[in-house]
């Protein structure tokens, strides 16, 4: 018999044990980058993610002699399984020691979940949507992670080989790529061509575009529309898009967002970049993921200063028929340069699935290297 409790999470105390447990195994770590406290209570919480409108989910503890030794969200997207034709119970949030009796615990856990909702299979990490960090890492665990994208032990995948029963559902790649000193000549005269041919425009946004003028909501209903066939993806609802644009922008630097829009066509938004000068050794700071005493401070020097060397690529979309005709080196065309000026010396992708070639091709012209992989395994129940 096991001598490992599985405890679900069922008040706000425990919630909070869900989420201080990353902090506790992850103390002292140079490569996790914690989330703060209140994004993850506010994600967890059934009363503020609007995923929850179709999503359901149950937490779980691991305790081991009365002492928390590991934590586990089991996951239903009912959106994304009526899309894709699967029934997938999701498992994330997923952490623990290095004890495969604790791993083994959780996923049952969440494999007696999915069972008990009639589900067939068991998928992750995943969260709610595409917005949560997705894959476990496999390579690159001497890198320092990022806000978007999660950070674990290398002991992870190799308890997920030796439980057996588990397959590759799908890996991403991601990637570094090295601010360069000028702005490519060959991007310059692509660019150039592609504004004159197809009268594309690089438009730049204030806080009234976004919060009055509406580009908030095109930009998220971009993003539906050039993610939809990418794994696991599930539309954003407007409710999700409102909750994302009050959540996310009135912190951002609009200096690292372009939009990329169609003079034939009304000035339809053809494409969008949303990069941040990267927050991850500010968040290092933010003890448990707290903004007081000091984080603040650590934070708003990066948002409003960008005192940092990398900047991360969070979210870059296209819709086809522009992505066909390049129009994605428009976006490096005007960022490159603020790069330079601002002194960041690389960039980091987010993730990508290893499939996508499209995607990647757009490093081409730049001095990269593909530093980080990361897998979602799957289990049949």
């Amino acid at each position: 018999m096991s001598s490992i409790q599985i405890k679900k999470v069922t008040n706000g105390e425990d919630l909070k044990s869900f989420i201080e447990f990353h902090y506790d195994l992850y103390a002292g770590s140079p490569y996790d980058v914690p989330n703060l406290y209140k994004d993850e209570w506010d994600t967890l919480s059934k009363d503020k993610n609007a995923a929850f409108d179709f999503c359901e989910a149950e937490y779980y503890l691991a305790l081991k002699d009365n002492k928390i030794v590991g934590r586990v969200a089991a996951i239903i997207n009912h959106k994304a399984n009526q899309k894709w034709e699967r029934k997938d119970v999701r498992f994330g949030w997923i952490d623990f020691i290095d004890d495969i009796e604790v791993s083994k615990e959780l996923l049952n856990a969440v494999a007696d979940y999915g069972r008990a909702k009639g589900m067939e299979t068991i998928a992750g990490p995943l969260g709610f949507t595409d917005m949560d960090p997705e894959g476990m890492l496999t390579m690159g665990f001497d890198q320092l992670g990022t806000m978007a994208t999660s950070y674990n032990y290398d002991y992870y995948p190799k308890h997920m080989e030796a439980m057996g029963g588990w397959e590759k559902d799908v890996d991403y790649l991601e990637y570094k790529i090295n601010v360069p000193d000028a702005i490519p000549e060959k991007l310059v005269k692509l660019s150039e061509m592609i504004q004159k041919r197809y009268n594309l425009r690089i438009k730049k946004l204030t806080k009234k575009d976004i919060f009055e003028g509406g580009y908030g909501k095109k930009i998220f209903n971009l993003i539906n529309s050039t993610y939809k066939d990418l794994y696991g993806f599930s539309e954003l609802t407007d409710r999700q898009i409102d909750q994302y644009i009050a959540q996310y922008f009135p912190f951002a630097n609009l200096e690292f967002i372009t939009v990329i829009e169609d003079g034939n066509k009304d000035n339809q938004i053809a494409g969008m970049g949303i990069t941040l000068p990267s927050l991850s050794r500010a968040l290092q700071k933010c003890k448990k993921g707290r903004l007081l005493p000091f984080g603040w401070w650590h934070m708003l020097k990066v948002i409003k200063f960008a005192k940092t060397e990398g900047i991360d690529l969070l979210l870059l979309g296209f819709l086809p028929e522009y992505r066909a005709k390049g129009a994605n080196a428009l976006l490096f065309y005007d960022l490159i340069p603020r790069y330079i000026k601002h002194g960041f010396k690389w960039g980091e992708s987010q993730v990508e699935m290893e499939t996508n070639g499209g995607v990647q091709s757009q490093w081409d012209m730049f001095d990269t290297v593909n530093h980080k992989r990361r897998r979602c395994f799957k289990k049949s129940l």
